[in-house]
């Protein structure tokens, strides 16, 4: 059990490390106004048309730094911090969002993969939340090597973690793939100057560690309870 309070101290430690990074990036380029003048709103709507997908709505939603796109029923959902304003950091991230659109419209595979395993990947994220109470409240009796019980718990955390962990690795190319599609079109379309082009490449870049550390806190929880299995048939 120590094993796995030291995964988590550590994955939360460079999670708000790099969450307080993406908060600070995030606030400096806000303050970067953008030449054009255009708000969030109107760089992804502008984005969306020049791809040729009509059948999308930009939306303003509450909260900082809650921007998605949703497949299914096709909206952009930018925050507040972003629809209105004009800045690189609303740029970068309301064409980033863009970029998931276009990846629905172009059937992008690991999109679809990801969207038919989010599901799963709900449940089995709750089911890890149950257990490791679970584990936590009578971890020594479960876990002792005479306990039968300990080894079925085991493989059922393995099982979901798996999942969860092949759900962050799927993320890392769809996201990666979402900023390299917006950084092009700005770049293309002049949308914004050399230095504006720069924040936005730096905001995404920290937006995506995000996920990475998202996907390394995953496969650190399964590797820990493989060993941990292992460890028991020994």
């Amino acid at each position: 059990m120590i094993g796995l309070y030291v995964i988590g101290i550590v994955v939360m430690l460079i999670s708000l490390l790099v969450s307080n990074r993406l908060k600070s990036k995030f606030k400096y380029y806000s303050q970067i106004s953008l030449k054009n003048g255009m708000s969030g709103k109107e760089i992804a709507e502008r984005m969306l048309s020049d791809f040729g997908i009509k059948d999308v709505k930009v939306i303003s939603v509450n909260g900082q730094l809650t921007d998605h796109y949703n497949p299914i029923d096709k909206t952009v959902n930018l925050s507040e911090a972003v629809y209105d304003q004009r800045n690189a950091a609303a740029a970068a991230v309301a064409a980033h969002e863009c970029g998931h659109a276009v990846q629905h419209a172009e059937a992008y595979h690991w999109l679809g993969l990801r969207s038919k395993l989010a599901p799963a990947v709900t449940l089995s994220a709750s089911m890890l939340n149950m257990f490791n109470m679970v584990l936590i409240v009578a971890g020594g009796f479960f876990l002792s090597r005479s306990n039968p019980i300990g080894d079925t718990l085991i493989l059922i955390l393995i099982a979901a973690n798996m999942l969860v962990t092949v759900f962050a690795l799927i993320t890392l190319p769809v996201e990666f793939d979402a900023s390299r599609r917006a950084l092009a079109w700005m770049q293309n379309k002049n949308i914004v100057t050399s230095q504006e082009y720069e924040g936005s490449k730096d905001s995404l870049k920290w937006a995506a560690l995000t996920y990475v550390v998202a996907a390394l806190g995953a496969i650190a929880n399964l590797v820990y309870y493989i060993s941990l299995l292992v460890g028991r048939r020994d």
